[in-house]
């Protein structure tokens, strides 16, 4: 098994969460959201990220609107919708539930295990 498979995965499934999250604080453009998860330490490049915009706004969970730019064409901003907001709030009890559940099974180990020890 490949440990950097298995990462790639795991960010693959936070993608949207992590993307939902940034929008929910402020519409973005598509180049600063990249920049946003890239100083958050996950990867994403463009043709990763704009299939995913798509089917967000398809989804009803993202609107844009068209802004001027000083650096050329106008930009697409990205926002939550009201059902955006809601699904994010189902995420963020899913992370909740799923965090809750690893760190349960990590102190679960390590207990077990420093009982083992002892006896």
């Amino acid at each position: 098994m490949n440990v950097d498979n298995a990462k790639s995965q795991m960010r693959k499934g936070m993608l949207e969460y992590c993307v939902l999250l940034l929008l929910s604080k402020e519409p973005s453009y598509a180049s600063d959201i990249i920049i946003r998860l890239k100083e958050a330490k996950l990867i994403v490049v463009e043709g990763t990220l704009y299939p995913l915009l798509t089917r967000l706004k398809n989804d009803g969970l993202l609107s844009y609107e068209w802004r001027e730019s000083t650096q050329g064409p106008p930009r697409k901003y990205y926002a939550l919708t009201s059902e955006g907001e809601l699904f994010l709030t189902g995420l963020d009890s899913a992370w909740n539930e799923l965090s809750t559940t690893v760190k349960h099974l990590k102190t679960k180990g390590n207990e077990e295990n420093e009982t083992s020890t002892t006896n």
